[in-house]
């Protein structure tokens, strides 16, 4: 092999390893103790002012502006005693990472300074609007655009070096009053789904309570040492790799997924939790993915809007303790070819009160409360399935969804056999018998509760019930989590109100009998999402266009689903986006892949020309000189060999070609890539090992 990759797994392999240590008593008194909880608040605010707060935050209470002031003072104190001396109003624009301008608390006072941070410094930044992809709401000239506080995601430290800085979640809109983020529209939706909740719950005489959406996000992710990353430009400017040929080894053993971890791993593991812990993000589950350097972490369930922030965060630490490990995450959809692309499971449930609704129940009152969301959910997937395909799109996703390890662009339901026998038995009629046991009626009748663990997983599915939850499983492991959750909060809340409209029409005497019928008609119209088989193969493809499901192959057939009338008119009804907002949003996600996919055109054709190309020359020419020098003394040729490396550098010559036409005319760049892509891959092959210039992926993924 080429001596600097040679030199680069030596040192490698020479590369110290932490110390095994004895276990030390376990102590977990830092948990939180970077945030601004409640436990902080309670040490630091005036007890009439965090009550106040603590009811907005718990009870969802409106936000009572005079204690601002008192607020931001006691989180300067708390902030400043960890060792903050800046703060910034900490954002998520639609250019689906995080934004942040740091102002130190610092301010002179005549030959002296003291530290400041006022109740307006606390709820409200201005940051400039036109700078951000907006989508044609803010001009070059109109820059003017606000960040607003939300007290209902935690204030926390992030840490560097030897400096900290104060975090403030905030929402970001322009001037105009649109939204320019990913938190507005998940904060209107969830306050849409609280008043539909609320309204289908009353038809159940249940009484006013809280709604609480909850989100367990799964994070997969793929770790390579920092040495290789380096040696590769598609990696550090795609993040993924353009080239690379499968090595003999790869998955097919299956001895990656739950294997034990490698002691260098686990060590990053470690610090990763602890530094997650300190942000109060309750990281719980870790483990060996299926594909060779690929791993997951999962948290434990939390409100939506908490969830998908510390989503963000998760990532951030994932990077930065990778990177003090000397190592690299890798938060790509596809970071390497003919192995598992990581994906990031959205698991989605709703809660009144303290019960949720998505959990079978033990009497006959919880179990029509659980059938009934159930076919709600029914009902949205199937009639808005283009708008969850829709918060899936992206470049990078298009090379995992339909792959054989993620689910296919179709979008279906699985139930598992117990539920479906319910689901069909309700169809006919009232459920009256469960595949286990017991008398299954609706209503006042008895209805047996159905296990926690109903159904079996299906890892083909889209959008699976898992026991009390939907396991959506098509989101990207580098998409914000709030697209598919401002989705699924908005057409569950139009599902819930159209079975309210009909339920509120019906008396005492005829409610259950009235339920049954709205729900019978549900299932009988839409029980074509439903489909507990293998979705990876090609009859279920048929039998998705028999059943007249659509299969939206591609990011940009996907997001059309932004310019829909009946999508803006169902997300302007419910106060999530209007229009302005969502063809902003079309035009902004649009414009992201085109420039991706530009990017990953000029990066694919610069390694074919100036990197590839002068080995695969070097190559030839002394594959050349080694033929007549045989020949010249007697020996064999090797004809074959040089007709291979002269044939892949005619090839090569013509994919650089026309990438370049691609890139030029700005269309078919993908499959001039791919074609490209084939070519390299087959000289990978045949090139010497001591010439090749890049790491190679039984290098990458094994090596670390």
């Amino acid at each position: 092999m080429s001596s600097y990759r040679k030199d680069t797994i030596a040192e490698i392999a020479k590369a110290p390893t932490a110390p095994a240590m004895p276990a030390a008593p376990v102590n977990v008194d830092y948990y939180g103790e970077d945030v601004f909880n409640a436990n902080a608040m309670k040490v630091y605010l005036p007890k009439d002012v965090c009550k106040k707060l603590l009811a907005t935050i718990e009870q969802g209470a409106p936000l009572d502006p005079s204690i601002a002031g008192e607020v931001a003072h006691a989180m300067k104190k708390w902030a400043m005693d960890r060792g903050a001396t800046h703060f910034t109003h900490w954002f998520q624009p639609l250019t689906g990472s995080t934004a942040e301008k740091h102002d130190s608390f610092l301010e002179p006072e005549g030959c002296n300074a003291i530290m400041v941070f006022s109740g307006k410094n606390l709820i409200v930044g201005e940051p400039d609007a036109s700078s951000f992809p907006n989508g044609g709401i803010r001009s070059t000239f109109e820059a003017r655009g606000y960040t607003a506080w939300d007290p209902t995601s935690p204030a926390f430290i992030k840490r560097h070096g030897n400096g900290a800085t104060l975090c403030i979640p905030t929402a970001f809109a322009s001037y105009t009053g649109e939204a320019l983020d990913k938190k507005t529209p998940l904060l209107r939706s969830l306050q849409a789904l609280s008043k539909s909740t609320e309204r289908l719950m009353a038809c159940f005489k249940a009484g006013k309570k809280k709604t609480t959406v909850t989100l367990g996000a799964e994070q997969e992710y793929f770790l390579i040492d920092k040495r290789f990353y380096l040696q590769r430009p598609d990696l550090y400017q795609a993040g993924r790799t353009l080239f690379g040929a499968t090595p003999a080894k790869h998955q097919q053993m299956d001895d990656h997924y739950f294997g034990s971890i490698p002691s260098r791993i686990l060590n990053f593991m470690n610090e990763v939790e602890m530094e997650l812990w300190k942000l109060g993000i309750p990281a719980k589950t870790r483990h060996n993915e299926v594909a060779p350097a690929q791993f997951e972490l999962a948290p434990m369930f939390e409100e939506v809007n908490l969830a998908c922030d510390h989503n963000m965060q998760v990532m951030e630490v994932l990077r930065n303790v990778a990177d003090k490990n000397g190592l690299v995450c890798l938060l790509h959809e596809k970071p390497f070819a003919g192995v598992n692309g990581s994906g990031k499971h959205n698991n989605w449930s709703v809660s009144y009160g303290n019960g949720n609704l998505l959990n079978p129940g033990s009497n006959p009152h919880e179990n029509a409360v659980f059938l009934t969301t159930l076919c709600a959910v029914i009902y949205a997937v199937d009639s808005h399935s283009d708008l969850l395909r829709m918060t899936t799109a992206g470049a990078g996703n298009d090379h995992r969804l339909g792959a054989n390890e993620a689910p296919p662009a179709i979008v279906s339901m699985y139930l598992g056999d117990q539920l479906m026998d319910v689901i069909e038995q309700l169809e006919q009629g009232a459920p009256k018998s469960s595949k286990q046991a017991g008398a299954m009626k609706l209503g006042s009748d008895s209805l047996p509760p159905l296990p926690r663990d109903a159904t079996d997983r299906n890892r083909t599915s889209t959008f699976a019930f898992t026991g009390n939850k939907f396991e959506f499983r098509a989101p990207g492991s580098s998409q914000s989590c709030s697209e598919p959750n401002v989705v699924l909060n908005t057409i569950v809340a139009e599902a819930f109100d159209m079975i309210a409209e009909q339920l509120e029409k019906l008396d005492d005497k005829n409610f259950h009998s009235g339920l049954q019928k709205v729900l019978q008609k549900i299932v009988k119209e839409h029980k074509r999402v439903i489909f507990n088989g293998n979705g990876y193969t090609d009859e279920w493809i048929a039998e998705a266009e028999r059943r007249g499901l659509p299969n939206i192959r591609t990011s940009l057939e996907a997001l059309k689903a932004l310019k829909k009338e009946e999508n803006i008119a169902l997300f302007e009804k419910y106060g999530v986006m209007n229009r302005r907002e969502m063809e902003s949003r079309y035009d902004v996600n649009v414009e992201d892949y085109h420039k991706r996919v530009h990017i990953e055109g000029e990066v694919a054709r610069d390694m074919a020309k100036n990197i590839i190309m002068p080995k695969v020359v070097e190559a030839y020419s002394a594959a050349l000189k080694t033929n007549e020098m045989a020949l010249n003394q007697g020996f064999p040729g090797v004809d074959s060999y040089v007709k291979s490396l002269g044939e892949g550098y005619k090839n090569l010559t013509a994919a650089i070609a026309n990438i370049e036409t691609a890139l030029a005319e700005g269309v078919d760049i993908v499959k001039a890539m791919a074609d490209a892509r084939k070519v390299v891959d087959a000289l990978e092959k045949i090139v010497p090992d001591e010439m090749w210039p890049l790491p190679k992926y039984r290098e990458m993924m094994f090596i670390y």
